[in-house]
């Protein structure tokens, strides 16, 4: 055979060879590509930001802003500027404290983004927001009614008393009843069934519907809030009606020998002082506790209210208004006194200061002057009765508009309600004339 043909057998030979399938189908496929690598998300960028000071009507305050991981710009309010000497009260800041503040609050913006809990988008992010059921807001009562506290201390600057009347509503009377509801799920109904059950805390007593409609009006501010930002689509306390509040005007007031009694009952020389400044300027008790040795004018025989002193904050008196209040000689002679101790004389201390030197604590002070006022066995009249004191005294020597000014009133109607004290001699003349019947002056009366 020559070599050609058997060459070509051989390779029809090996073309005919049988293929045998590979028990396992994918060992026939290409190679798999490797597994690819878990892609993580980046690391967010470190927040960064700043504090500035801001000069307002109602006093000086530190604010922050600062920068989120995605661009989103913050802008907060820190606190009061502190500006005394020594530690700073509570709640009030120096700059070192500001920025302090706002070193914790990145740490904590960064350790909240690097560990996924801030995922959420620009608009979810707002205080108090949550993923809710299908159908629902997805936002509590309690979460409606925390933002309500921060947007009425950031952004409507409300006092610090104020706030903390609104935080002990909302705790003692708010939250056990709605707190966990969806916003959706507070109806009409529920409010009417929880406002016919509501009770003093207290005494367990029905609450008095002035009470009742302080806490209406809460209630219609935190949910008017709600439908401004998280899209409520009305406001169920706008068809619940307010009870109705009937007042007699009648004031309780203190006689010029009850308030020497009360001077004399009392437990220091400084207690002493401020219950006649009360009752001598009708002064409120922030206003009393935030006045500093630069305010009080011996030359001008003045006291100039620039600020008030409630719950560890100074602010701005409650018309946001400077004034002016006559000081009487037993008053300027009594603070005189005062200021002839060791310490805390300067210029921008505080008139009735305590032993560290900041604003006596007022709700102490009330207590002793409950104490003063048992020892004296005056009736329990309260500390703002001193200012009522002041308001009819004065009604009867001052026309009403210089009252008004005196006692800071944005209103003079609130003025008003010391008119009934202002004698009028003449009109007991004027009914006589009115229903005169000849009768000359001396004649017994006629009674059959």
């Amino acid at each position: 055979m020559d070599a050609q043909p058997q060459r070509l057998a051989r390779r029809r030979s090996r073309s005919a060879r049988p293929i045998h399938a590979s028990a396992n189908p994918s060992a026939d496929r290409a190679p798999a590509a490797p597994p690819a690598q878990e892609v993580l998300p980046p690391r967010p960028r470190r927040p960064t930001g700043h504090v500035f000071r801001l000069e307002r009507v109602r006093g000086s305050s530190w604010w922050a802003k600062y920068r989120l991981p995605d661009g989103t710009q913050v802008k907060r309010k820190i606190g009061p500027v502190w500006e005394g000497r020594g530690r700073p009260p509570t709640g009030f800041f120096t700059k070192r404290l500001a920025e302090a503040w706002l070193r914790d609050t990145l740490d904590d913006v960064y350790r909240a983004w690097s560990s996924g809990r801030a995922g959420l988008s620009t608009r979810d992010r707002r205080p108090g927001a949550t993923l809710g059921a299908p159908g629902s807001l997805g936002v509590t009562f309690a979460q409606a009614a925390a933002e309500f506290l921060r947007f009425s201390a950031e952004e409507r600057e409300c006092k610090p008393s104020t706030l903390r009347a609104y935080r002990n509503m909302i705790d003692v009377y708010l939250i056990p009843a709605f707190g966990s509801m969806d916003l959706q799920d507070v109806t009409v109904q529920e409010i009417e069934r929880w406002r016919s059950q509501l009770r003093s805390v207290r005494g367990g007593g029905p609450l008095s519907n002035k009470s009742k409609n302080h806490l209406l009006v809460l209630l219609h501010g935190i949910f008017r809030r709600a439908v401004k930002l998280h899209g409520l689509e009305a406001n169920p306390v706008d068809s619940v009606d307010r009870y109705r509040v009937r007042s007699s005007g009648d004031i309780q007031v203190f006689s010029p020998e009850e308030i020497w009694s009360l001077v004399g009952a009392a437990a220091s020389e400084t207690d002493a002082a401020i219950f006649l400044t009360a009752a001598f300027t009708g002064l409120r008790r922030g206003e009393l506790l935030g006045l500093r040795w630069r305010d009080v004018d011996y030359a001008g025989a003045t006291i100039r209210v620039r600020a008030s002193y409630a719950a560890g904050y100074l602010t701005t008196p409650k018309s946001g208004k400077v004034r002016s209040v006559p000081m009487a000689p037993d008053v300027a002679s009594a603070l005189e006194t005062l200021r002839a101790r060791e310490q805390f004389t300067g210029e921008d201390d505080f008139v009735f200061s305590g032993q560290a030197g900041i604003p006596l604590d007022g709700d102490a002070l009330s207590k002793r002057y409950e104490d003063a006022l048992q020892r004296a066995g005056l009736r329990r009249l309260r500390f703002h009765d001193l200012r009522h004191t002041f308001g009819t005294r004065m009604i009867a020597k001052a026309d009403i508009r210089r009252v008004q000014e005196w006692m800071g009133h944005a209103d003079i109607q609130t003025t008003m309600k010391y008119l009934h004290y202002a004698p009028h001699s003449e009109d007991a003349q004027l009914v006589a004339q009115a229903f005169g019947t000849g009768r000359t002056e001396g004649d017994p009366p006629r009674l059959t």
